[in-house]
């Protein structure tokens, strides 16, 4: 166990060594996020006072995105694939089938360090950010709400890295894993409710849609956070969530056993 905390201390002290990146990273994200604010903002105030689109409110579409952005930012793979691809193809992977050290904890845990050091570097802007929106925003009905949020963000994070290192695995049949990095990203964005709620969908498309383990991503944990998802819709859905993380991790171990054989 001791060798897993010694990966996550080191991937933390490499992380802070482009601390500055996170930071500009997190600063540069607010543009379009604030552009998209102001777009959803024109369009409430032009329906009038008290309006609605679908069945959200003002405060609540004005909270939605920053915490699709919030959210996003603390599960987000960043680089983690493309680095396990290039030790496949590198042939840099054959140094752990010959040590005592699991690959999928061991990239797990940079995942985690990086994850950590975005947090702590990007803390003070985004607090800055969810005060200046404070008038509008919406703020959880209770802890209770707030302690599933979390575990439901967490459970993003283990899903978002399984579902990544098992797209990446195919670089041991494939020369190139980007065009399927990109598709799964596409798919992602759109469909984890990044670009929009996804409630505002035709009904029938959102079933189609929660087939999939897209919608628990993203527009699941917020949702839970604005107290759209309550009662034993919240406990299903963070069942739901969890065997979805099972599933990915499963599939992530299968992909590595045959790659390795």
């Amino acid at each position: 166990m001791r060798k897993y905390w010694h990966a996550i201390n080191i991937g933390i002290q490499n992380n802070l060594t482009y601390r500055f990146n996170f930071l500009a990273r997190t600063l540069f994200g607010f543009i379009p996020l604030i552009a998209i604010l102001y777009v959803w903002r024109t369009i409430y105030e032009g329906k009038g006072a008290g309006a609605t689109v679908g069945t959200y409110t003002m405060a609540q579409m004005v909270s939605y995105y920053p915490l699709i952005t919030l959210a996003d930012a603390l599960t987000a793979v960043n680089e983690d694939d493309w680095q396990i691809a290039a030790d496949i193809k590198d042939g840099n992977i054959s140094q752990f089938l010959l040590k005592p050290v699991d690959y999928l904890a061991f990239r797990l845990c940079l995942f985690v360090s990086g994850r950590l050091t975005y947090l702590a570097v990007a803390v003070v802007p985004l607090v800055l950010f969810f005060l200046y929106l404070h008038e509008y925003f919406v703020w959880p009905a209770n802890w209770a709400t707030f302690g599933c949020f979390v575990v439901s963000v967490v459970l993003t994070a283990l899903l978002q890295f399984f579902i990544s290192y098992a797209m990446a695995m195919l670089a041991f049949w494939v020369l190139e894993v980007s065009t399927f990095i990109f598709i799964l990203f596409a798919f992602e964005y759109i469909a984890s409710g990044h670009l929009f709620p996804l409630d505002l969908l035709p009904e029938g498309l959102q079933r189609i849609l929660f087939l999939t383990p897209f919608p628990y991503q993203l527009y699941f944990p917020v949702s839970i956070y604005l107290g759209r998802v309550t009662g034993d819709d919240l406990w299903r859905g963070l069942i739901i969530q969890a065997f979805w993380v099972v599933l990915a991790y499963a599939g992530a171990r299968l992909m590595w056993r045959h790659g390795t054989r």
